[in-house]
């Protein structure tokens, strides 16, 4: 998967309402309302990361849920976290 430029990157980020870019990687934050929430929406993440084989770095803290997406084999951001990271924003869409 070919490693795609800043420009490709920030072009990108354009259609995803709360993604930046810093560090070789997409980040972004999720509040829930409670731990039982943020949970749940991990677990239905984590079933599509393992299903596209890319898995995200994250962290959570009671109610919030951060996020970060890069492609180790290509040292930086590709195709393929652009990918999850509209699943991810579909499962949050749904969630809501």
């Amino acid at each position: 998967m070919k490693k795609l430029s800043e420009s490709e990157i920030h072009e990108k980020l354009e259609s995803l309402e709360g993604w930046t870019y810093a560090k070789e990687a997409i980040h972004t934050t999720f509040e829930f309302e409670n731990f039982k929430e943020a949970f749940t929406v991990m677990t239905r993440i984590a079933f599509e990361a393992e299903a596209q084989q890319h898995h995200p770095n994250w962290g959570n803290v009671y109610n919030q849920l951060e996020i970060s997406l890069s492609t180790h084999d290509a040292d930086g951001v590709t195709e393929k976290d652009f990918k999850l990271a509209r699943t991810i924003e579909d499962i949050i869409e749904a969630s809501s």
